[in-house]
Parts: C-alpha cells; structure tokens; sequence
C-alpha cells in the first residue's frame, strides 16, 4: 500500500501517486551522475519564485510502470510551456510539479509516507535540435556541450492559483552582453543541498554574479561565481534546468547546465536564451508543440 500525505490535505490522484514513487526511485539511480550540481552557499528555502517547478523524465517498462530516469527544474513560461536543460531530458515523456516543497520521503511500517508533492502536469519534451554532449570532454572547454536547453508543453494549463508568475524572455537578442561585469543574479532550483543525504528536496535561490563574458563560447553560456566558502551559490544535482535571473527580476537570462568541478566551487555555467536562434526556436516550438 502507497500511503500519499499532502500538504493542506488534498486529496491525491494515481498521477500524484506515481510521481512520489518516481521521486523515490530515481535517488537511487540520480546520484552518481556529475553533470547536473544543487543550490549551495547563501541559499535559502524559495518561495518566491513559483513558475520553477520540479521536473521529472520517465519511461515505461513492459507493464506500462513508469520507470524514471532522470530529473531536473524547469521554467514556466506559459500556462503551457517549460524550459528546461537538454541533458537531463533522457526521455520525451515528463511530468511537471510545482510547489516550494520540501518534498519528504520515508518508508514506516512499510508504507511510503511522502509529504509535499503539490500539483503534477504531464508533458512532451523537445531538445534543442543543436544540442550535442560530448561525455569525454572537459567540462569548461567549449566542446563540451552545445545548445543545451529543451522546452516541454503541458498536456494541460497550469491555472494562475497554482502559478501567478512566469518566467519573462530577454527583451532583445544579445541582451546579456548589455549588462555590466559583475552583474547580481539569482539562480533558482530544486538541487539536493546535501547529496549524501537525499530524503529531502525543496526549491531554494542562492545570489551570485556574473564572471567577464569574455571568453571563448561566451556567445552561448554565461558563467557566473560558484564560491560557497564566499557566500555565493553554486548548483548542484537538480538544480540543472532552472533560471538565472537577473536581480531580483523573473527575466531569465540563462538556464542552468554545467559546473567546472564537481566540488561546487569555482565558476558555473549557464545556457543563454538571448540570442535570436535561441529566441526564434523557444517561440516556433510554444506555437507547434
């Protein structure tokens, strides 16, 4: 037996019951991967930013189980339509959760007992045509992976009471090269704070800034202060697919991809949405999907 306990006592459906089985699993299968790091350093518990939501890619086994296998944050930026990081989006099959969480998980008296799963929206991925991974590459090197973004469209609306924000596009093409060094950002994601102790996820913001944009493909990504011994945040495992925001605005300039080392330090980056390829290709799949 599956026991569902819910925030503010809602009743759940077989949809939310699935996902907590989902999220259960895919602990197990998540952790040893290295691509994707969680919010770290000066971060705090986020209840502000509701359009990124928890992001979770599934298949399903010879008897129509859903089997996950991989998870990430996303950007709401219609009642239909998510952005999100193309290296977690193994599978075209998704479902979307919005809440702040934490989302709790536990086994007693052999039960499932998960708190914090709020409302669940099923939905069809699409990678960015361009987008390439190379796994033996180094990470920092600007062969390493390209175009890495992926929008998924809901099967249905989220309503305004469970969303009243969106994620809001850059104005105009190069707009990130308009902005001075050091610029104040927020990144926004579902990361595990402590990876060795995984029974707990919730979104969380952390404040950094941007590194100079002069470097070799800094006409793709935007690499940003990853030092939590200085107070500013860094990603980790989940966090990949959510925004960074400028200031304290919901105006994305970039979507969370890679880090340079697996210790949550140094220098992140970040694919840009603000060029007119990127632009063109967010609105032509929102319109066709």
């Amino acid at each position: 037996m599956t026991r569902y306990i819910h925030q503010g006592g809602k009743t759940t459906n077989k949809r939310e019951i699935k996902l907590t089985a989902i999220l259960t699993l895919i602990i197990a299968i998540a952790l040893p991967t290295t691509t994707a790091y969680a919010i770290t350093g000066n971060s705090q518990p986020d209840s502000i930013h509701s359009f990124v939501g928890l992001v979770v890619f599934y298949t399903l086994d010879t008897s129509g189980n859903e089997i996950p296998v991989s998870f990430s944050s996303g950007i709401l930026l219609s009642p239909t339509v998510v952005l999100t990081a193309a290296h977690a989006c193994a599978t075209q099959s998704a479902i979307v959760c919005f809440g702040p969480g934490p989302i709790l998980w536990s086994i007693q008296n052999g039960e499932l007992q998960v708190v914090g799963v709020t409302s669940t929206y099923e939905g069809t991925a699409y990678q960015h045509p361009g987008y390439v991974i190379n796994v033996a590459g180094k990470k920092g090197l600007p062969e390493f992976i390209h175009n890495d973004l992926a929008i998924i469209i809901l099967k249905e609306p989220v309503p305004s009471s469970v969303v009243s924000a969106y994620g809001e596009l850059p104005t105009e093409a190069g707009f990130v090269d308009t902005l001075p060094k050091k610029t104040d950002v927020t990144i926004v994601g579902y990361g595990f704070q402590n990876p060795r102790e995984p029974g707990s996820i919730m979104r969380n913001c952390a404040w950094a800034r941007t590194v100079s944009g002069n470097f070799a493909w800094s006409d793709e990504f935007l690499r940003c202060s990853a030092n939590p011994s200085q107070g500013k945040g860094g990603m980790s495992f989940g966090d990949s697919g959510g925004p960074v925001l400028q200031g304290q605005t919901n105006i994305v300039l970039a979507v969370n991809s890679y880090g340079a080392n697996p210790n949550l330090s140094g220098v992140t980056y970040h694919s840009r949405i603000d060029s007119t390829e990127i632009l063109d290709w967010i609105a032509e799949v929102s319109a066709n999907g």
